[in-house]
């Protein structure tokens, strides 16, 4: 009767949990009415021991993000993210910086959107884009981030993935 263990309380446990995942934050900045920029960057956690500072994920403003910020607000809705300061908030100032902590599956689609989108200009193939990325499962997300982010030549990948998920003759 003496070797009988404790288990670890519920909180203890959610924080094992937490603790075994990679740590992701959403970045906003609001330069003004059509000047807003999002970022998503990775920081150091227990279960990513290689990465000793934020790294830099993918980024969008201007133009582009304007395009699919209706979609983002949608998503960020779901992890309680309020870009714009709530119902009823005062307005925020200009170029302050707010940081929200997001989930990997989040992080990982938002990241691949990002990054796919900021060299594009043609809007048709733009929301092609958004939309082939956004219905994508997280494993495939994570793949193309992946091979966008670690390649000898990630801006082929990323024309490569653009190519797919745009229909022909459209």
């Amino acid at each position: 009767m003496a070797n009988i263990k404790k288990l670890p309380s519920r909180t203890q446990a959610a924080s094992y949990i937490a603790a075994a995942l990679p740590h992701y934050e959403l970045r906003s900045r609001s330069g003004g009415s059509t000047d807003s920029e999002i970022e998503i960057w990775q920081l150091p956690a227990p279960a990513t021991p290689h990465i000793k500072a934020p790294v830099y994920i993918a980024g969008l403003r201007g133009r582009n993000l304007a395009l699919i910020e209706h979609r983002l607000i949608r998503r960020f809705k779901t992890q309680s993210i309020e870009l714009t300061g709530g119902a009823g908030s005062a307005r925020l100032p200009l170029d302050e910086l707010r940081r929200f902590s997001c989930s990997e599956d989040i992080a990982i689609n938002i990241g691949l959107l990002f990054r796919a989108l900021a060299p594009m200009r043609n809007r048709e193939h733009m929301i092609a884009v958004a939309a082939g990325i956004e219905a994508m499962p997280k494993e495939e997300a994570a793949y193309w981030l992946g091979m966008a982010m670690h390649r000898k030549h990630p801006r082929r990948v990323l024309m490569a993935l653009r190519f797919l998920l745009i229909e022909p003759g459209a």
